[in-house]
């Protein structure tokens, strides 16, 4: 935590202790701030930091949000592991919906607890209290009103967590070229820039830019 002009600035660890909630979903809702009025960061010594007494209004108000659980499907054993296609009826939404979380994870969506290889894609598994934990968290933002908007996909975030710091690293520093971001995080992190360079335009192309 730094302290700037009497108040209090966060980083990512910080609102991870803060707020008790992953580094997954805190992350996710960064990537969705466009949608979700995520406030902006500042860069303190390189590494972004939160406003923390704004972040936290933020936050309470987000969470606070009018949701609509009525759909959620509440019996069954809670460990039972099912497919997409269960997933959706638990949860009370159309399969598509499974498909797009796949692809652009909300905050709090859960990783599978088992995965089976098909002959074209991966089919993965969650248990019922996976998805009630997952339907319950205010920050998951799962039936407000409207649904979870659309946004770039960020599976490559959710599996590399390389991806994530380069989508950071963007925004953060968005006078900077590809280049030089990949140069600053090879020396932060190692590995070499041509490495990161792989990764920084992975990590604009599930941000659409």
């Amino acid at each position: 935590m730094r302290t700037v002009d009497g108040r209090q600035w966060a980083n990512r660890e910080d609102l991870i202790e803060h707020s008790s909630h992953s580094r997954a979903t805190l992350g996710a809702l960064w990537r969705d701030r466009k949608a979700n009025g995520h406030p902006p960061a500042r860069t303190i010594d390189g590494v972004m930091h939160w406003d923390l007494e704004e972040w936290t209004g933020w936050f309470a108000t987000h969470c606070e949000k009018p949701r609509d659980l009525s759909k959620v499907d509440r019996k069954g054993d809670p460990d039972e592991m099912l497919p997409p296609a269960g997933q959706a009826r638990v949860l009370g939404v159309d399969p598509s919906r499974i498909t797009q979380y796949g692809k652009n994870p909300p905050p709090g969506w859960p990783d599978p607890i088992h995965t089976e290889q098909l002959a074209k894609r991966t089919r993965e598994y969650r248990t019922r209290s996976q998805l009630w934990e997952f339907a319950d968290n205010p920050a998951s933002g799962f039936g407000t009103k409207g649904g979870r908007p659309t946004g770039p996909t960020a599976k490559g975030a959710a599996t590399d967590p390389r991806v994530q710091q380069a989508a950071d690293a963007l925004a953060a520093r968005p006078d900077l070229k590809a280049g030089e971001v990949a140069a600053m995080l090879a020396e932060r992190h190692g590995r070499s820039v041509e490495t990161w360079k792989r990764i920084v335009t992975q990590a604009r192309r599930e941000a659409g830019q």
